[in-house]
């Protein structure tokens, strides 16, 4: 009999009652709370499944029914020393929903008694409010498909105080869930809801900021797929590949670890703290801010992942002299004596890890969200403290600019077109103060920071004669 991926499924693992909602199928999702779950209920210490409500268009929204569900996680990397090679078939999801065609089975899920979480990951764009009516089916925003769920939650239990969700937004953006909840309050008022609603939604309800940590860049590419799939003995659609490092840290008290024991499953990985504060700066900058700072630079010249970039002996040392000589002297929240160091050590680590295929396009998508909450506070910081211009973050900055020349097919990004139009706009000699001075767009001015629109455009004039690569060879 040929080996199906359908076939390799534990009956009592599908059996377990749904209790979470997750609004996303994406591979941080998967690859990191689904993971968890998925680990603790084969250890019997959550037992519970999730419903996953698809957003978007993208993707083949059938390819979950055909697999029943199931799809692999191939944890590769180096800890602490050791090559770390698993495979995990992941069972936590039980449906997947997409929300354009199947709302309706969506806000039937308000209805179970034994539905205790919301999860949700739809990029920092997805928690922005949108004044809308909740009553379309779906609402457009993400906000306002969570809000129509909880309204219907709360007339499902004629406002029970005890069924209010744990409600967990992993979008990397500080105060996640304090947020996310403001945005469903004003929404819900906007409606004009009842006024009984909006206690619940308030007192009931449990909003937690959270920060998640790994990297999933997704389904490999063909070599490594095929490899993977012949060492599976089945093919599998949804497979993924994610590094072994993992951690998912959440503010919350008692009620948060009672309803999330899956964390019991590995204590490291999810930690339950009332403030993620150290755990979001040193991930926001350290992590996010240098892959933001670079992934422009490195693809404009040539490297395809990240662990490539990091082979690269120049491409390396401007990695690492961004993470330790610019952006952890900067971070704008106190941590820990040695913290920052210990933490860049590790990321480094990550970075060069060949077995993930983390490529740089993939870390491009909305970077300039990215760019506006990661980066641009270190730069502030660094300006508090220092006149000096940070060489590497400029240029970085540059790269960044000359990124949004690209074919428009390579952009991903939803401001995409305020820099097209710029390019078209201003001469190259112009572009950076353009950009720069717009304070709306940054938060602040950042022409007017000493000798960093001078730089930046010094970097970008070199970046379009002479290439990023030469450019990096030479800094």
């Amino acid at each position: 009999m040929t080996t199906t991926i359908t076939s390799l499924s534990q009956p009592a693992l599908l059996a377990l009652p749904e209790k979470v909602l997750q609004f996303g199928t994406g591979v941080l999702l998967r690859g990191l709370p689904d993971y968890l779950i998925d680990r603790a209920n084969r250890r019997g210490l959550f037992n519970g499944r999730i419903v996953a409500v698809k957003s978007t268009d993208a993707g083949d929204p059938t390819l979950f029914d055909q697999q029943g569900n199931l799809y692999t996680l191939c944890v590769r990397g180096i800890e602490n020393g050791r090559t770390v090679s698993e495979n995990i078939l992941c069972s936590a999801i039980s449906r997947v929903l997409p929300a354009g065609s199947r709302w309706q089975e969506v806000l039937a899920c308000a209805a179970n008694p034994h539905l205790e979480l919301v999860i949700s990951n739809t990029t920092e764009v997805g928690l922005q409010l949108t004044l809308e009516d909740i009553g379309q089916s779906p609402p457009k925003s993400f906000p306002g498909k969570l809000l129509a769920f909880l309204l219907a939650r709360f007339r499902a239990f004629q406002g029970d105080p005890a069924k209010g969700p744990v409600i967990i937004p992993t979008e990397l953006l500080p105060e996640n869930g304090a947020r996310l909840r403001a945005i469903c309050i004003e929404l819900a008022r906007f409606n004009q809801t009842d006024p009984g609603f909006i206690e619940w939604l308030e007192t009931s309800c449990t909003f937690c900021n959270s920060l998640v940590d790994r990297i999933v860049p997704g389904k490999p590419g063909p070599a490594m797929a095929a490899a993977l799939q012949t060492e599976l003995g089945y093919s599998d659609e949804l497979l993924i590949v994610a590094e072994p490092y993992c951690l998912w840290a959440i503010e919350g008290g008692e009620r948060v670890r009672e309803v999330l024991s899956f964390r019991l499953a590995d204590p490291e990985a999810v930690i339950v703290t009332p403030d993620i504060g150290r755990y979001r700066e040193r991930k926001l900058r350290l992590l996010n801010a240098t892959h933001t700072l670079s992934c422009g630079l490195a693809h404009l010249a040539g490297f395809t992942t990240v662990s490539a970039a990091m082979a690269d002996p120049a491409m390396a040392n401007f990695i690492e002299t961004l993470l330790f000589g610019e952006i952890a002297p900067a971070i704008p929240y106190a941590l820990p004596p040695g913290d920052a160091e210990q933490f860049g050590r590790q990321v480094l680590d990550r970075f060069r890890n060949p077995f993930v295929e983390h490529r740089w396009l993939g870390i491009t998508v909305q970077n300039s969200a990215k760019m506006r909450m990661r980066a641009v506070p270190v730069l502030l910081e660094h300006y508090r403290n220092s006149s000096e211009v940070p060489l590497c973050f400029a240029l970085g900055f540059a790269a960044f600019l000359c990124f949004y020349r690209q074919p428009a097919y390579l952009v991903q990004d939803d401001r995409a077109d305020y820099f097209f139009e710029k390019w078209e706009k201003y001469p190259p000699e112009a572009l950076a103060g353009a950009v720069l001075s717009d304070e709306q767009f940054w938060g602040a001015n950042l022409a007017a920071l000493p000798g960093f629109e001078a730089q930046v455009r010094s970097f970008l004039l070199e970046i379009l004669k002479k290439g990023a690569a030469e450019v990096v060879n030479r800094l």
